[in-house]
């Protein structure tokens, strides 16, 4: 699995190689399409398989989108990290980079887990693949 060789390889890193890998990470959420596809270099995915969205935990029901330019009818590749495996999704919407996809249809009530912890509630209805933010999740807090 390609998540079992990076772990591998970074094993045998030194401290400096790990923090220079770790902000590459880093890089991977904010720098868009090009740093999205270096990552698929990197952990070994396919080039066919461009990676659009991640999640840590298969039980997650938003991902963050890592690509810009996600519009309404594409289909979408997510990894899932935890597993170490793909999932495909259609966007249902426009999602800006960095904003969350649904993976899972959410009715009002409904509890938001992203990097499987609990996010928020469900303030409005949202189909698998729509624009998960403001206009549909709000904390718990208040």
């Amino acid at each position: 699995m390609a998540r079992k060789a990076w772990r591998a390889g970074m094993a045998a890193q030194s401290s400096d190689a790990i923090a220079t890998q770790a902000s590459h990470l880093y890089d991977l959420f904010d720098g868009g399409l090009s740093a999205a596809q270096d990552a698929a270099l990197r952990f070994d995915i396919p080039e066919t398989s461009m990676i659009h969205f991640v999640l840590h935990d298969a039980s997650d029901t938003v991902a963050v989108v890592v690509v810009e330019g996600v519009k309404a009818g594409m289909a979408l590749t997510g990894w899932i990290m935890d597993d170490d495996r793909m999932v495909d999704i259609v966007a249902r919407q426009d999602i800006p980079i960095g904003h969350k996809v649904a993976l899972k249809a959410m009715k009002p009530g409904d509890t938001v887990i992203k990097y499987g912890i609990d996010m928020g509630k469900v303030v409005a209805p949202i189909e698998v693949g729509e624009h998960a933010h403001v206009q549909n999740i709000k904390t718990k807090r208040w």
